[in-house]
């Protein structure tokens, strides 16, 4: 009858380590007010240092990269100016990038920065710097001048 205890044991022990799991799971991912936190630092790093210093250091630099979040800069046209996550993408029209779902991506950020002036796009799917792979994303975004300077939060 000593089984019972030790599966019962096991058991207690399993989901504890399933409960941590999901804990540094999440601890792992930003969040919607680190997001907006980051974006703020970011738009204040370009008007005290100008965007060819702040879009080398979003996308070359490591002060504005935090786990999955990552800063990127596009032009009112959806020109890629920086991009925390993917230095190949600096430079490159990407008003035309859809997600596999065929949903736009750069007009929904345009969108929110000529509109509100800040705040957040809608859902797409977007490759996660950390996972490697296609999750749902939601981008919060906010207009300095003639660009958009955002990032993202990933939903799990």
């Amino acid at each position: 009858m000593k089984l019972i205890p030790a599966l019962t044991r096991f058991l207690g022990l399993a989901l504890l380590g399933l409960t941590f799991s999901g804990a540094a799971r999440a601890a792992d991912q930003g969040t919607a007010a680190e997001a907006e936190a980051l974006v703020a630092k970011a738009v204040a790093y370009v008007k005290a240092n100008g965007p060819d210093k702040a879009y080398d250091e979003f996308t070359n630099g490591k002060s504005f990269k935090d786990r999955d979040l990552y800063i990127f800069a596009y032009d009112m046209t959806g020109k890629n100016l920086a991009h925390g996550a993917n230095a190949k993408l600096v430079g490159k029209d990407l008003s035309g990038l859809k997600d596999p779902d065929g949903k736009l991506i750069l007009p929904m950020l345009i969108e929110v920065a000529k509109g509100k002036g800040r705040g957040w796009t809608g859902e797409f799917q977007f490759r996660n710097p950390v996972t490697q792979k296609l999750e749902p994303k939601l981008a919060y975004v906010e207009r300095v001048g003639d660009t958009l300077i955002g990032t993202g939060i990933y939903k799990k």
